[in-house]
């Protein structure tokens, strides 16, 4: 469900992930002047552009040898002061971004390059990285999807559940490390084991999984 707000970010093909973030820093906005977002990661700054034009103060996180190239996005777009860089590569954290404790922390990709108890535990230290009330929207590869076609570890439980796609799917979506597939109850209950209270839970028409969960 879209707010009703005269503000581009939300109609630019957002998946509905990035509308529920987007929408929650416009409604944070409206009574806090100084809305602090992370994003791991945003290698093309199309989503941290959105909400700095919306004005937040948006942190990108992602990997060292990306700075040049992220911090040129940021450039062009003109919003040097809105959007900063810092540096982490997955499965760390970037170390007291500025903007923390934030409001909202979106994160991309990357959980499913761990296993399931790594990816837990990093869970637990973003959550950390929010305000009380903050709202962490996270984004996984399905188990139910085109990518569980002869990936190895399809039937086994999710703690254990840590292999190569097939090596037609590696190929086409350039995925050629292990990964963890979620399904929608998987992803509920790494927030919920991670200390955090979820919100919502939702598999996308092609089979990647999503949920919205808030710091208590």
């Amino acid at each position: 469900m879209t707010a009703n707000i005269n503000a581009n970010p939300l109609e630019t093909g957002a998946d509905e992930l990035e509308r529920y973030a987007l929408e929650e820093c416009v409604k944070r906005h409206r009574f806090d002047n100084r809305v602090s977002v992370l994003i791991l990661p945003d290698k093309r700054c199309e989503m941290s552009i959105k909400f700095a034009r919306l004005g937040a103060q948006v942190v990108v996180a992602d990997h060292p040898d990306l700075q040049q190239e992220i911090e040129g996005r940021i450039l062009a777009a003109a919003l040097r002061d809105e959007i900063l860089f810092a540096p982490c590569a997955m499965p760390e954290l970037p170390e007291d971004p500025q903007g923390e404790p934030f409001d909202i922390i979106i994160v991309r990709r990357g959980l499913c390059a761990m296993p399931y108890e790594e990816a837990r535990r990093i869970v637990r230290q973003l959550l950390l990285k929010l305000k009380i009330g903050g709202k962490l929207y996270i984004s996984v590869l399905g188990l139910h999807s085109e990518l569980s076609e002869g990936y190895a570890a399809s039937e086994s439980s999710v703690d254990q559940r840590f292999a190569e796609l097939s090596p037609a799917l590696a190929e086409k979506y350039g995925i050629h490390e292990q990964v963890c597939l979620y399904t929608e109850r998987n992803l509920f209950m790494l927030l919920l084991e991670a200390g955090a209270s979820v919100l919502r839970t939702l598999t996308t028409t092609y089979g990647n999984v999503k949920g919205v969960a808030v710091r208590v």
